[in-house]
């Protein structure tokens, strides 16, 4: 017995883009651009003329002169998925989160109290654009990977089923590129293999996919074009790392104009440590030079931290060891990651405690924003500067 399809895929449609377009009624069936520097994100109608996340904002607007190019407002993105979290939890208690904009659900056990999982699929969606006012693609399969796999082919607004007697007649003939984990290296050394669909790949023995892609990759890709896919869904995982960046453009920037741009990002990542009750140990500087090499740069603390001050001076002593490498050869990407995270109850603090008063002043900061939102207060610093809110690492599905 194969078992009935009660696990959902719900993805978000062109997150940051659709989120601007509800907000700003005259952009609705406009192609819109999010990110100047970067694409962000692309609503569909710029995604119809070849605009895609990750491109170079000049090619972009080459590709779509008349796209409207807005400024990232993340406070906005995270208020909206917020939202939608919240009617995915009042769906089910079995949620597992991928990203701001993507989960899995399972709803296997409320056939009686529910309906089916079509049912309560078709109710979410509704609840979705009617209380958070966005579209969002759902999936429907026995496997996580199967209703990742529908969610992406029933996009935009759609919503799929695959049934267990009908699993490999809609896997097989999709073009490799949908199986989670492929991606353009890994396509390309498919199709010079001549393997273009799924169904080609699952034609192989695993000892062969296994040397041709290697042992990890082959035999992940093989179990998963042979549709196997154990993994239940997990709502007990927690981030292991959380982070944001920011798409500098191609123009010279100054070691102060660096900083505050530092500043920022720190600010935010250190609030978001505090707000989930968590400290981290490892801080990581990704940067992207003006030729798209990457370096990163990181130190581990020797105890746990959530304090700004103590996160903001290795985050500067990191830029410094760089900006030599940095002004030879420009800069067009700045972020900072934090790993190694742990919950704030679960340490002791070295003594004696030096940055008590860093302590106070962060809580108080924390309440302020929390009640007159992000951009209510900010460091001297910053005044009269573009507020530039940083971007998180977690990737946009769309």
């Amino acid at each position: 017995m194969r078992g009935e399809a009660t696990v959902l895929h719900a993805d978000l449609d062109a997150f940051y883009a659709s989120v601007e377009q509800r907000d700003a009624p005259a952009l609705r069936g406009r192609p819109v651009i999010v990110g100047g520097g970067v694409v962000l994100a692309a609503s569909y109608e710029a995604k119809a003329r070849g605009v895609r996340t990750a491109m170079g904002g000049r090619q972009a607007r080459d590709l779509c002169p008349e796209a409207v190019v807005v400024s990232p407002r993340m406070d906005a993105y995270s208020t909206a998925s917020k939202d939608v979290f919240a009617i995915f939890r009042d769906t089910t208690p079995l949620v597992e989160g991928l990203s701001i904009d993507e989960a899995f659900l399972e709803v296997g056990g409320l056939r009686r109290i529910a309906g089916t999982p079509e049912q309560i699929a078709m109710r979410l969606r509704e609840r979705v654009r009617a209380e958070v006012g966005l579209a969002i693609s759902v999936g429907i399969a026995r496997t996580k990977f199967l209703a990742k796999v529908a969610s992406a082919v029933s996009k935009p607004d759609g919503l799929l089923v695959v049934e267990p007697d009908r699993e490999q007649e809609f896997l097989l003939p999709l073009p490799v590129e949908r199986l989670w984990g492929v991606g353009a290296v890994t396509a390309e050394k498919l199709h010079r293999l001549g393997i273009r669909y799924v169904g080609q790949l699952a034609e192989l023995e695993e000892a062969t996919a296994e040397r041709l892609l290697g042992k990890a990759t082959g035999a992940h890709l093989h179990a998963l074009a042979r549709l196997r896919d154990p993994r239940p869904v997990d709502t007990t995982k927690r981030r292991g790392s959380i982070g944001s960046q920011r798409a500098l453009g191609s123009h010279p920037r100054t070691a102060e104009e660096l900083d505050l741009i530092l500043t920022q990002i720190v600010d935010r990542l250190a609030r978001r440590l505090r707000d989930g009750d968590r400290t981290c140990r490892t801080i990581v500087l990704r940067l992207r030079f003006g030729d798209f090499a990457r370096a990163t740069r990181s130190r581990t603390l020797g105890f746990p931290s959530d304090r700004t001050s103590v996160l903001l001076t290795i985050a500067r002593s990191l830029l410094a060891a760089a900006l030599p490498e940095v002004t030879e050869r420009g800069i067009t990407l700045i972020g900072i990651s934090l790993s190694q995270l742990g919950r704030s109850d679960s340490f002791q603090p070295e003594l004696p405690i030096d940055w008590e008063d860093g302590a106070r002043l962060d809580t108080v900061l924390d309440a302020v924003r929390d009640r007159f939102g992000a951009t209510s207060v900010a460091r001297a610093a910053q005044l009269g500067r573009d507020p530039g809110w940083s971007t998180p690492l977690l990737p946009e599905h769309e």
